[in-house]
C-alpha cells in the first residue's frame, strides 16, 4: 500500500520545528477500498505518529458522511466514544457520540485549548471530519502543548502548578438557550446533571432562580501517560472573563477562572500565556473528507473565523 506522509503547516509548507499536523495521504486507489480496512491496517503506524507529532490528518481515505466517519472512528479507537454532557462549548449531537464542532459565531476566533481540560474526565483522542470545506477562513488551529509549556515563564508555571486552576460555570435555566444547564448536560433531569458532575469531580450548587453553579479545581499541567512528557493543560485563559469577574455580582458571566485557592489570576500572567499560545498557533487548512486525529494531551486546537458554509464534525474517545 502506497501512502505519502507530509509534514504540513499553513499553505502546505513544513514549518521546520512546528511541523503540525502530520498529513497521511493515501494512494489514488484507496477511496475505492473500505476506509475501515485501510485505517485498521495502518492503526499502529498512525498511533506511533500521533504520539510524536500530536496531530495527524488522514487525507483521501474515502469517508463521505457522518456514518462513515463514526464507523472509521470506532474501528480505529480502542475506547468507547464519549458524550459531551457537561462541556463548556455549545454544540449539537448528530448521533450517539458524534457532535458538531463548536457553534460559536463564525466571526469569533477560538484560541488553542485542550478539550475538557477543565474536567477530571477528558478525552484522550479527538477526531474531526470535514464534511463541508470552508471557502474563506475556518481553519482548525493546532499547537504543540509541549512547546507551549516550554515557552512559558517558569515563574508563571510555578504559580499555576502550586495553586491549580479554579473553573466556575454560571448556567441559566432556559430550555431554549444553548448556554443553559439543560443544553450543557443534554438533559432536563437535575439528578442526571448531578451524576455527571460526580463523574467530573465537580462541585455543584443549584441557585434560587433554577440556575446551576459548578466549580472544579484542576491542575495546570498534565503528563502524557505514554511518552512521560509534561504539557500545558488548562483553560484558564479561555474561562477568564476579565473585568466581568466579580464574586459579589448577582449576574455573573457564564465562565470564570481563578487560581485554585480562589484568588485572582494576575492579568500579566494571562497576557503572557495568551501571547505564547498565539505564537504557537498553526492553522490547518481543511480539504473535504479530511479526518484530523488529535492527541488531546500533546496538542491543543482552536478555530479561525470564517464566512460561508463550513461543517466540521467531532468525535471523542
Amino acid at each position: 500500500m502506497r501512502l505519502r506522509m507530509l509534514l504540513m503547516g499553513e499553505d502546505g509548507q513544513c514549518l521546520q520545528a512546528r511541523c503540525l499536523p502530520l498529513i497521511i495521504e493515501s494512494s489514488e486507489w484507496a477511496p475505492f477500498r473500505d476506509p475501515r480496512e485501510l485505517v485498521s491496517s495502518l492503526n499502529s503506524g498512525i498511533r506511533k505518529e500521533l504520539t510524536s507529532a500530536g496531530a495527524v490528518v488522514l487525507r483521501g481515505f474515502g469517508v463521505r458522511d457522518v456514518y462513515g466517519f463514526k464507523s472509521l472512528v470506532e474501528s480505529f479507537s480502542s475506547r468507547d466514544l464519549l458524550n459531551y454532557a457537561g462541556g463548556a462549548s455549545p454544540r449539537s449531537a448528530l448521533t450517539n457520540g458524534i457532535y458538531t464542532s463548536t457553534e460559536y459565531p463564525p466571526e469569533m476566533p477560538l484560541a488553542l485549548h485542550n478539550e475538557l481540560s477543565y474536567s477530571a474526565a477528558y478525552p484522550r483522542t479527538l477526531f474531526f471530519f470535514c464534511s463541508i470545506e470552508p471557502m474563506t477562513g475556518g481553519e482548525t488551529t493546532l499547537g504543540d502543548s509541549r512547546r507551549i509549556l516550554a515557552a512559558l515563564d517558569p515563574e508563571i508555571i510555578n504559580l499555576f502548578n502550586s495553586k491549580g486552576v479554579l473553573y466556575v460555570w454560571n448556567l441559566i435555566s432556559d430550555k431554549t438557550s444553548q448556554y443553559s444547564w439543560q443544553a450543557v448536560f443534554e438533559t432536563d433531569d437535575p439528578q442526571a446533571v448531578e451524576e455527571v458532575c460526580g463523574r467530573q469531580r465537580s462541585e455543584f450548587e443549584w441557585t434560587n432562580d433554577g440556575g446551576l453553579r459548578i466549580r472544579f479545581v484542576g491542575p495546570a499541567t498534565a503528563v502524557h501517560p505514554e511518552t512521560g512528557e509534561e504539557v500545558w493543560f488548562n483553560q484558564a485563559d479561555g474561562f477568564h472573563s476579565g473585568d466581568l469577574q466579580d464574586k459579589d455580582r448577582l449576574q455573573r458571566p457564564r465562565l470564570e477562572a481563578y487560581l485554585g485557592d480562589g484568588s485572582e489570576i494576575p492579568i500579566e500572567a494571562l497576557d503572557h500565556i495568551r501571547a505564547v499560545i498565539r505564537r504557537e498557533t498553526v492553522p490547518h487548512r481543511w480539504k473535504q473528507g479530511d479526518i484530523l486525529i488529535v492527541d488531546n494531551i500533546l496538542a491543543a486546537h482552536g478555530r479561525m473565523p470564517f464566512s460561508g458554509p463550513r461543517k466540521i464534525i467531532l468525535a471523542m474517545a
